[in-house]
C-alpha cells in the first residue's frame, strides 16, 4: 500500500512563471541547477532519462501532466513516486514554486529516510534554481552535496 505522506519544498523566484516553468522543461536550463544531462525536454506522455554524471546515476521520468506555466507532474524513481512542480505567479515577475512528492511505498524508518532525503534534495534544487534564475549563477549545489569520497 502506498503511504499518504506528502513532502513539500517551496521557494519564491523573482522571475515570470513562464521563465521558471521553462527552466524545468528545458534540460539545457535545468542542468544549471539540478541534473547534468537529459534525453530530451519534458513533454506529456514521454519517458525521459535524467542523469547525474558525477554520481554515475540516472532515473527514468514519466511525464504524466503538463499545464503550461502552471504545473508539471512526473513519476520517477523505483519504487515510483509522483512529483508535482507547481508554479504560482505572484506577480508579473515573481513565481512561487512548490514541489510536492508523494506515493511512497516505504514504511517506518525507511519512509523517514526517504522523506528526509527528498525534502533536502528538492530544497537544494530550489536553492540552485533561485541562484541560477535570479543571478545567472550555477552554485554546483547538487555536485557538491556528496563530493567524491563522502
Amino acid at each position: 500500500m502506498k503511504d499518504q505522506t506528502i513532502i513539500e519544498a517551496q521557494m519564491l523566484i523573482r522571475k515570470p512563471a513562464s521563465e521558471v516553468f521553462d527552466a524545468f522543461i528545458d534540460p539545457e536550463k535545468t542542468r544549471h541547477f539540478w541534473f547534468t544531462k537529459a534525453s530530451g525536454k519534458l513533454e506529456k506522455g514521454k519517458t525521459i532519462t535524467w542523469e547525474w554524471e558525477m554520481y554515475k546515476v540516472s532515473t527514468q521520468v514519466i511525464v504524466k501532466e503538463i499545464v503550461p506555466d502552471e504545473q508539471i507532474t512526473i513519476a520517477w524513481n523505483s519504487p515510483a513516486t509522483t512529483v508535482e512542480f507547481i508554479f504560482n505567479a505572484v506577480s508579473a515577475d515573481q513565481t512561487y514554486v512548490i514541489i510536492k512528492n508523494y506515493g511512497f511505498g516505504q514504511q517506518g524508518a525507511d519512509l523517514v529516510k526517504e522523506v528526509m532525503n527528498n525534502t533536502g534534495g528538492f530544497t537544494t534544487v530550489l536553492d540552485g534554481l533561485k541562484a541560477y534564475m535570479e543571478h545567472g549563477i550555477n552554485l554546483n549545489l547538487i555536485a557538491d552535496k556528496f563530493p567524491a569520497g563522502k
